[in-house]
């Protein structure tokens, strides 16, 4: 018998197939008909769900908001970039983003995890701040105008060799490895550790008595957020070809955040849902408006008034309730009260 955050999971699971049978459906239409626009926008969205992954595996299942993951994916960026310049290597730049977004979230980590609640959210802000004024003021990293003219890569897999300038290839290429982020995420969650995760969430205080460090759990929740992030961000010098302090700012953070929200909080595939969406709104919107942000904010404001479970959150449970056998419904069925206590 499954218990509720396993009967979850695997709604989540087919939506992520969905999710990849609609990206497959693009990246064929892409090929077909030779446009590129698409293609490329879509691999954005991807890159820059991996960075709402982040945020919903602190916010969905720790409880703690974080308004600094873009400082992670702009470190991860901005190495992947220094290392593309020097030896033009997939594999090297995402090794390097990965350990360097490793180190910078412990030492993140170690600051931000004193406090909780909004001192925490204060903080992790605060940190993403700084270091991007600092980035923004150095020259040896191109200050304001950031660094550009990286090379394209070549991403060797086996005796496959795709170029990142190939729209198709490294729109397949970024799937991929968003896929796996979500895959080892969904893997942790379904551990032990995992359940300590949400433990975390409903009573923090109450997790010591039950073995546990919390702020153990929290620290490495808080890592493999940063690490998540800064192997996203290593994948934006690559599409680009350039990176800015700006992947740094407040805003991009605010944006994986309303991403999580629109497609639904502790649903991890919702974030996935939620970052498509949002950069195709502001894709269409700004095609209209150069005052796009206003119409972003009243979306986010609608979805956390009418849709405060999110997308996901309201298609998940009647996706669960439908694969399962007719005797195992009931079971099923408990899971829609069940996910709306917690979240209240």
């Amino acid at each position: 018998m499954r218990d509720q955050q396993s009967l979850l999971m695997r709604g989540s699971h087919f939506l992520l197939l969905m999710f990849v049978a609609g990206a497959l459906m693009l990246a064929a239409y892409g090929a077909m008909t030779g446009d590129t626009f698409y293609l490329r926008l879509g691999t954005e969205a991807l890159i820059f769900a991996g960075l709402a992954l982040s945020v919903d595996l602190l916010l969905g299942y720790t409880g703690a908001l974080s308004l600094g993951q873009a400082l992670y994916f702009g470190i991860g960026a901005y190495v992947s970039a220094l290392v593309l310049l020097q030896r033009p290597s997939f594999w090297l730049a995402m090794l390097a983003a990965g350990a360097a977004s490793l180190i910078a979230a412990i030492v993140g980590g170690l600051i931000a995890n004193r406090v909780r609640g909004v001192y925490f959210t204060l903080i992790t802000l605060g940190l993403a701040q700084v270091i991007a004024k600092i980035v923004y003021n150095t020259r040896e990293l191109g200050a304001s105008d950031g660094i550009i003219g990286i090379p394209v890569v070549d991403i060797g897999i086996g005796s496959l060799s795709i170029s990142a300038a190939n729209p198709v290839g490294f729109f397949l290429v970024v799937l991929a490895v968003i896929g796996v982020l979500y895959g080892a995420l969904a893997y942790m969650l379904e551990t032990p550790f995992g359940r300590v995760l949400i433990a975390l969430k409903t009573n923090e205080r109450r997790v010591p008595f039950l073995g546990y460090s919390a702020w153990r759990a929290r620290m490495a929740a808080y890592v493999a957020a940063g690490v998540v992030a800064g192997l996203s961000g290593a994948l934006y010098p690559m599409l680009r070809g350039f990176v800015s302090p700006e992947l740094m700012f407040f805003s991009v953070s605010g944006n994986a955040v309303i991403s999580v929200l629109l497609g639904g909080v502790g649903t991890l595939v919702g974030a996935l849902y939620g970052s498509v969406l949002l950069v195709v709104i502001k894709s269409i919107i700004s095609s209209w408006t150069e005052h796009h942000l206003i119409v972003i904010g009243v979306i986010f404001m609608c979805s956390v008034l009418f849709l405060p479970r999110g997308l996901v959150g309201i298609v998940q449970p009647w996706i669960l309730r439908m694969s399962q056998p007719s005797k195992n419904r009931q079971e099923a069925a408990h899971v829609i009260p069940a996910t709306r206590e917690a979240s209240s």
